[in-house]
């Protein structure tokens, strides 16, 4: 790659941004790899990206993890996840991410403008959130979004926000890599990047823990809904630029 330090310094602030905002870098990386490699290789590096990422946060956050949530939303994260990795081959991928795009800046934006508004973690809202997160980061390699928006609006604990999304991020990832790399999506040519991806999700996680030492839990949520906004923002723009 000729712009790997780009590739490594941009890989650098996704995971600080997504320990900050909590739901992970995949968020953040997957428009940063796109603009260094093709579509189904940036899938597969995400996805072992991810994995060395949330063993990270883990080990920083492991204080934090909700078992209850584990369960009700990650299983159905993991079985849907799955499926989307699988229908990722044959799915045409930016009118997915359009739809991604517009659901997190109409829900970010509306929990922005109404602070009191608080989902209740029922088995329901989680179970659904799983479905959601976990198909969509099947299909297009980022699902934390969703996942973050329903963590946040659960209203939950900063410790308990992060760990609970890392686990079961965790547990989706470990599933599409599988699939991703049976579908032919990892390459021989990627895998050195690896290891410096493992230095850089250390390392981010580790200053993204620092700045989070010095936030109150109203800002966390707050920098959550804004970093999904502007998530949402740059998917729609970057599949405007696509079209």
């Amino acid at each position: 790659m000729d712009y790997l330090i780009y590739f490594i310094l941009l890989a650098l602030l996704a995971e600080i941004l997504g320990t900050v905002g909590g739901f992970g870098s995949s968020l953040f990386f997957v428009p940063i790899a796109s603009y260094f490699l093709d579509f189904h290789s940036v899938l597969g590096v995400t996805a072992m990206f991810h994995v060395l990422s949330n063993l990270t946060k883990i080990g920083f956050f492991r204080q934090g993890v909700d078992k209850k949530l584990i369960v009700s939303l990650g299983i159905p994260a993991v079985v849907f996840v799955v499926l989307g990795a699988y229908l990722s081959r044959f799915i045409d991928s930016k009118w997915l991410e359009m739809g991604l795009a517009v659901f997190l800046i109409g829900l970010s934006l509306f929990f922005l403008i109404f602070k009191t508004i608080v989902i209740k973690p029922t088995t329901f809202n989680s179970v659904s959130g799983g479905i959601a997160s976990g198909f969509i980061a099947g299909l297009i390699g980022t699902g934390g979004a969703i996942r973050g928006m329903t963590l946040a609006a659960f209203n939950l604990k900063m410790q308990v926000f992060i760990a609970t999304s890392a686990v079961i991020d965790l547990a989706i990832d470990g599933s599409r890599t599988v699939v991703y790399g049976l579908n032919g999506f990892i390459h021989k040519d990627d895998l050195y990047l690896i290891p410096i991806l493992f230095v850089v999700s250390i390392i981010g996680t580790y200053i993204g823990k620092k700045i989070l030492e010095k936030i109150s839990e109203a800002q966390f949520k707050k920098i959550v809904l804004v970093l999904i906004l502007i998530t949402g923002l740059i998917t729609a723009f970057s599949v405007i630029q696509k079209l």
